[in-house]
């Protein structure tokens, strides 16, 4: 008798605490009847709620566009991020390269801002390579398909700001 009445004292203390807990910390419990899968991602000053949400949210702002045109320099979106480092310890960066127009279709000759870019890795000149000071050409100039994407990585002491400086639309 004596094992039953702390096991009930135990378990009586610990719901107890757990509701103190909740009282002290509402934002921290999440409210009763919730769906215990749901996430809520934050991104920026947009917040998503989803069952079962895995995905990074785009929020991709639609171009403000001339009366007939197909796609712009805006439809192309740039990614990049630092990677591992080389073992020599030089830092990598992977750069994404997305077509998001959705009213035209591939856009080619894509030229980039990019300063003296240069890399200690070697990336493969038919994906990203510098013409020139500031100029660099995107998958040889050839199209980049409407939802495309295109990635690469480079190896420098620091990240290199790119932009896209022409385009054309097809």
């Amino acid at each position: 008798m004596n094992g039953r009445f702390v096991l009930v004292l135990s378990s009586v203390s610990l719901a107890v605490l757990f509701l103190f807990l909740a009282v002290l910390f509402p934002d921290q419990c999440g409210s009763f009847g919730s769906d215990p899968m749901e996430l809520k991602i934050k991104q920026g000053n947009n917040t998503a709620s989803s069952p079962h949400n895995h995905r990074k949210l785009l929020h991709v702002k639609e171009p403000s566009r001339i009366r007939g045109e197909k796609c712009s320099k805006a439809d192309i979106v740039i990614n990049q991020g630092a990677t591992p480092p080389l073992p020599s310890g030089i830092p990598t960066y992977t750069v994404e390269i997305m077509n998001v127009c959705v009213t035209g279709g591939d856009i080619s000759g894509i030229h980039f801002n990019c300063g003296w870019f240069s890399s200690a890795r070697l990336v493969n000149p038919n994906t990203f390579r510098r013409l020139r000071y500031n100029d660099c050409l995107v998958n040889d100039g050839k199209p980049l398909m409407k939802g495309g994407t295109l990635s690469f990585q480079y190896a420098n002491t620091f990240l290199y700001p790119l932009s896209v400086s022409r385009v054309v639309c097809s």
